[in-house]
């Protein structure tokens, strides 16, 4: 039986790949997919968005805010609280502060905050991915703590959790753990991959 990478050489590699992008290859990803996620079902029918700021070679969703605003959307940004991932909103006039991990922050009172039950998608980061729907992050494990109960899906519907990634961030497979929850879907600046949900291959 082949090896399988540990998650520390599959980090290393792939953060290694991401870093040595051109500018050019990354803007011209971030827009593909911009463009993958606004012809999405999944998207449009979605009121309340969770996404991020790019941090370390991520691909870049900045560019989709600019839509998220236009189009009515309720965005949300992951804030750190504890071990824990809260989720405040943001629209272009919002201050921000940068977290300990120097990602910037909604600057905003605790009240705003969304539960993450509340949100009808989440596209989060990642590392790696493979086709089985497993999701290889930086190892802080907020994610994952934060949608446990999205583990029991015949209780829990929301919100999808889909990843963002470059194609090449895609493996093989990806050794999973009892406490990973799974992805409902990933998309790259290629098109979508789909774990179960028919309405992600099949966005249109």
């Amino acid at each position: 039986m082949q090896r399988l990478d540990s998650p520390a050489e599959i980090r290393a590699r792939i953060r290694r790949q991401r870093r040595q992008l051109s500018h050019t290859t990354r803007i011209s990803h971030a827009r593909r997919l911009v463009t993958h996620l606004l012809g999405s079902a999944l998207f449009r029918r979605s009121g309340r968005i969770a996404c991020f700021f790019p941090q370390d070679g991520e691909i870049d969703l900045t560019y989709l805010f600019p839509y998220l605003f236009s189009m009515g959307k309720t965005a949300y940004l992951p804030v750190v609280h504890g071990k824990m991932l809260w989720f405040l909103p943001f629209d272009a006039n919002t201050p921000f502060i940068h977290n300990k991990y120097g990602i910037p922050e909604p600057s905003l009172p605790a009240r705003l905050r969304c539960p993450p039950q509340g949100l009808d998608l989440v596209l989060a980061p990642l590392v790696a991915f493979d086709g089985a729907g497993h999701r290889l992050g930086m190892g802080g494990g907020y994610y994952d703590r934060t949608f446990a109960y999205l583990l029991r899906r015949r209780a829990f519907r929301k919100p999808a959790l889909v990843g963002v990634a470059h194609g090449f961030q895609q493996v093989p497979m990806l050794s999973a753990n009892p406490w990973d929850v799974p992805l409902d879907g990933v998309v790259t600046e290629a098109g979508w991959v789909s774990r179960t949900a028919p309405s992600l291959t099949h966005p249109l």
